[in-house]
């Protein structure tokens, strides 16, 4: 009797296997080695108080990476949360001088309800793409931004207590603002994973066609996912004002494109259907420890944002190489 013997699986095509099936193995991997190279490069860089500001700064971007998350995972994007992330902080930062906290917040997060709503009726009524509907969106928001920017530049701006607390503070060595973030992670990994919210996204992404024929009304489903996004975006301007304690016409801007990188890092398709948030938080973690050792590196701004250009294109082409292996 003759046995035939077992081809040995190649090694790349497991790790490709294991990319695809377990992302969060490789992600992991590829955070602790930025961080041993760092602590090379700089010894006793890597401390306690270190670790702290690292999940400070992270803390926002993987928010409004979250944003991009679900978003993609329907096939789209959201290139207005940088916008909406700055007009709620910068109205907080005004407002709270002459009205009362509650009265503050709720008209800082005005301008997200009302730019998620136009986003979310625009592409999933009028079907705009939305790529051109959120930098539309996006570039609107901003021009009144700076309209409304004359009107108070006498009164000037304050940064509220509570929001410096939560953005900057530190409790028995841990960042204040896990408060915040870990109950909105947990609110988003559980909606993605266990609601009927969550299935349509990724039924929207994978198929929408199929999605539309089985009676889901998928106006209704994408109005909620960029009201949604815009109310996290919201928020995270109101968190990183506390964390950056200087209001400004750009503030959030500069964390969309990472915001974008960090989600397709962490393993969601741009063209939708695949990924989740948790590889979103490390890929948010990741850039945050890569934006620290190109800083030792004294690598300017704008080589920073090529670098994240190209790790979107890499690792999205990296991902679909797999998809078409499997």
């Amino acid at each position: 009797m003759s046995t035939s013997a077992i081809t040995p699986v190649p090694f790349g095509r497991r790790v490709k296997r294991i990319m695809a099936d377990r992302p969060l193995i490789p992600l992991t991997i590829l955070l602790v080695i930025l961080v041993v190279i760092l602590q090379i490069l700089r010894p006793g860089i890597v401390n306690e108080r270190w670790i702290a500001n690292t999940i400070k700064f992270a803390i926002p971007l993987a928010i409004l990476a979250g944003c991009q998350t679900m978003t993609m995972l329907t096939g789209g994007i959201d290139l207005s949360v940088g916008t909406v992330a700055t007009m709620s902080a910068f109205i907080m930062a005004t407002q709270i001088v002459s009205q009362d906290p509650a009265v503050a917040f709720l008209l800082a997060m005005m301008p997200a309800v009302l730019i998620g709503l136009v986003n979310g009726i625009g592409v999933g009524v009028f079907r705009v793409h939305p790529l051109i509907m959120t930098l539309g969106t996006s570039l609107i928001g901003t021009g009144c931004l700076q309209v409304y920017q004359r009107t108070v530049i006498a009164s000037g701006a304050k940064i509220p207590d509570f929001l410096a607390w939560l953005g900057t503070g530190v409790t028995s060595g841990f960042p204040n603002a896990l408060l915040l973030f870990v109950p909105l992670a947990a609110l988003i990994v559980f909606t993605l994973a266990r609601t009927g919210f969550g299935r349509l996204l990724y039924a929207v992404g994978d198929n929408e066609r199929a999605t539309r024929l089985s009676g889901v009304q998928y106006w209704q489903v994408i109005t909620a996912l960029y009201i949604t996004s815009s109310v996290l975006a919201g928020i995270t301007g109101l968190l990183y004002i506390g964390l950056i304690k200087a209001p400004s016409l750009s503030l959030a801007e500069p964390l969309v494109l990472p915001s974008v990188a960090a989600a397709v890092i962490g393993g969601t398709s741009i063209f939708g259907g695949r990924g989740g948030y948790t590889g979103t938080i490390i890929g948010a973690l990741i850039l945050t420890v890569l934006t620290t050792l190109l800083t030792i590196l004294q690598m300017p701004e704008g080589a920073r944002r090529i670098l994240f250009g190209l790790i979107v294109l890499f690792v999205t082409a990296a991902y679909l190489r797999i998809v078409e292996d499997r």
